[in-house]
């Protein structure tokens, strides 16, 4: 589903914006279809990218920096 959330767009704006996404999906599609399963997922949404490799020090706010890089 495609909400407009600010502005007044034409029928051909809205038109135009859909073709894009669409054409965007069936690209995915076909590369899927090619190589014969699903799209591997991109690095930025990789969970153990935001793992550290190095443990944190004890000492004051070592508990805030304990998940998130800094």
């Amino acid at each position: 589903m495609i909400k407009v959330v600010r502005g007044n767009p034409t029928p051909e704006e809205l038109a135009a914006a859909l073709a894009v996404v669409r054409a965007r999906v069936a690209a995915v599609a076909a590369a899927s279809a090619r190589s014969g399963g699903p799209a591997v997922p991109e690095g930025w949404s990789d969970p153990s990218r935001i793992a550290r490799t190095v443990r944190q020090r004890p000492g004051p706010r070592a508990w805030a920096r304990s998940y998130w890089p800094v």
